[in-house]
């Protein structure tokens, strides 16, 4: 019973979120996009010819507002599910965690990445210390992983809980990049502890 709650609970929430009814209207996958959308707008990340990773890409949002913008460029969308095609994207099924996944992406590269960008996140327990340290240790992977692919002034962002685990990433962050801020785009929902840390240049 309280199971079928939650679920009408969600459904109604999803019927009268804003960005979800625009999504449809837009043609995106997911609401998503928005956030990426929003982060753009703030800090000039995307341009034409650039090579992008995409990891946790599913259902492909993110890759989709980027193909619009990179155009000639490349993207590269990793994640453990199938996804429909997206220009401009090549897609690699797999855990990003796993080293024979990794290998296929630096395979996949004819040069360093201009964007690492990483919407992962675990599958939430409801027990939002979990959830935070969990999602960031898989922040703290991907931005390890972006100094061997990514470009001296590169972009590196990625979806972070705010929590237990949040200093250690922004410590983690700042040892490889010269520059690091900290972003909430309006389209990530209010009762979400999700943030997004956004990096630039290597050291």
């Amino acid at each position: 019973m309280k199971k079928n709650k939650i679920s009408k609970n969600w459904v109604n929430k999803q019927r009268r979120d804003i960005f979800v009814r625009q999504s449809k209207v837009d043609g995106y996958r997911a609401r998503s996009a928005y956030k990426l959308i929003e982060i753009n707008e703030k800090f000039k990340i995307f341009k034409g010819g650039m090579t992008v990773v995409d990891i946790g890409a599913a259902p492909g949002s993110w890759s989709q507002y980027v193909s619009k913008i990179v155009k000639n460029g490349k993207i590269i969308s990793v994640d453990l599910k199938e996804m429909e095609k997206i220009e401009n994207s090549f897609q690699i099924k797999g855990d990003f965690t796993d080293p024979n996944t990794q290998k296929k992406i630096k395979e996949s590269l004819k040069k360093d990445a201009d964007v690492i960008m990483s919407d992962m996140a675990v599958n939430t327990t409801g027990i939002k210390d979990i959830d935070s340290i969990q999602t960031g240790e898989l922040c703290i992977e991907a931005m390890n992983f972006s100094k061997e692919i990514i470009s001296a002034n590169g972009f590196f962002i990625s979806k972070i809980f705010m929590g237990r685990s949040f200093n250690e990433i922004v410590a983690a962050g700042k040892k490889i990049f010269k520059e690091l801020k900290v972003f909430k785009p309006q389209s990530s929902r209010k009762d979400s502890k999700e943030s997004f840390i956004i990096c630039k240049k290597l050291r």
